[in-house]
């Protein structure tokens, strides 16, 4: 085994933002050929700045770039010919701008019917299907910010959750069918989705509301199922999480923070008691901690092996030592050309590599090399260049 899992595995990535270049990016990350297919002048995300800034370059490293004219003829046949050689495609247009380019699901597996093809969409079928999704939108009508924010003050949620979780349930899907595929030497038609994405995510409390008739409360309000697990702040202001939830952590915590009294108390001893008498309990803790400095509480925790986190921020992670010493962290470039640190894929097999990242691909990089493995000739490449069919180097 070469460490690369997709070896030979062609994937076509019609897609943009985040959504589809995240199911892109982990068939790239396992091994998969994955070309992003990108207009002329570049993939719009990247001109995207503030809080999508960094969007491109994060999801489309380990990709190549093929810049091309979708709309005219001959940039059509380029594509139809790639199909051929192709086993998966991707893509996220708005509903059916994608087929009346003239790349619907049917016609390409007319030209390759080992393909497999998935549509990454913001519904699956149903009413709203037709509808525009977007991650935010999403989280708001599926439940997800609801559960996030303050009663009354919906949230979403840090990240791209949405975008990134359907992006996951896609490749979960097309490993299935490349699994089938070599049962049955077919591809298949794989539609993955935001909003049913987030109705799974929210099945959990779905099915609490079949279980309890109360209401299910946001996060900020949610009881507690142990009396210990929240945020506490040090001497120094530094704000630190601390979850106990079994009786021996519980006495390791007591025996550890000099909190005797409390581990002693036989009211205590079972988390029903120290839910009971959760108020005092606080108390006391929040006093405790208080009085210590965020590196003795954080060495005190560790030690004894007692459940915690330290709140960070994105950039902490770039220079964190468990990240950093356990391999964890990529160093790549950015596409503005600034080098960094990004993380690998969270995974580990003994048959997958994941020493080397390639930086995201500059508009149309690789535009001549894919259409040379394709068969086309050094004259009708540049004949396509001069005619804006393609753009490359």
């Amino acid at each position: 085994m070469n460490g690369k899992l997709l070896d030979k595995i062609r994937v076509l990535d019609f897609t943009h933002v985040v959504m589809g270049p995240s199911a892109g990016l982990i068939l790239a990350e396992l091994g998969a050929e994955v070309i992003h297919v990108e207009p002329l002048d570049g993939d719009r995300t990247r001109r995207m700045k503030g809080f999508g800034a960094g969007f491109f370059s994060f999801y489309n490293r380990n990709k190549k770039s093929l810049a091309i004219d979708l709309k005219s003829e001959e940039g059509k046949d380029i594509i139809y010919k790639l199909v051929k050689s192709s086993d998966v495609l991707l893509e996220n247009f708005g509903p059916g701008t994608f087929d009346r380019l003239g790349f619907s699901c049917k016609k390409l597996r007319a030209l390759n019917e080992k393909l497999v093809y998935c549509s990454l969409k913001g519904f699956l079928e149903g009413p709203y299907q037709d509808r525009i999704g977007m991650d935010e939108l999403i989280q708001m009508m599926g439940g997800l910010a609801y559960m996030t924010g303050k009663p009354g003050e919906p949230m979403r949620a840090g990240t791209s959750v949405m975008d990134i979780t359907g992006g996951m349930f896609a490749v979960i899907g097309i490993l299935s069918a490349l699994y089938k595929r070599g049962q049955t030497n077919k591809g298949d038609y794989i539609k993955a989705s935001l909003f049913e994405s987030c109705a799974w995510l929210m099945g959990q409390f779905m099915a609490c509301i079949n279980e309890d008739t109360k209401s299910i409360q946001p996060m900020p309000e949610r009881k507690l199922v142990w009396p210990v697990y929240q945020l506490f702040k040090s001497s120094d202001k530094k704000k630190i999480f601390i979850g106990i939830v079994s009786d021996k952590q519980w006495q390791r915590f007591c025996s550890s923070f000099d909190l005797k009294e409390l581990g002693s108390n036989e009211k205590f001893k079972s988390n029903a008691g120290r839910v009971e008498h959760k108020d005092y309990i606080l108390d006391s803790i929040i006093k405790n901690i208080r009085s210590r400095p965020a590196e003795e509480v954080i060495n005190l925790c560790q030690i004894n092996k007692i459940p915690f986190a330290e709140v960070k921020k994105p950039s902490d992670l770039l220079s964190d030592r468990h990240l950093i010493d356990g391999d964890h962290l990529y160093k790549t470039e950015l596409e503005n050309g600034h080098e960094t640190r990004l993380p690998k894929l969270p995974i580990r097999m003994e048959s997958l590599d994941l020493k080397e990242c390639t930086p995201p691909p500059k508009v149309g990089e690789h535009s001549i090399s894919i259409l040379k493995s394709i068969g086309y000739l050094s004259e009708d490449i540049s004949r396509f260049l001069s005619s804006a069919i393609i753009a490359g180097e």
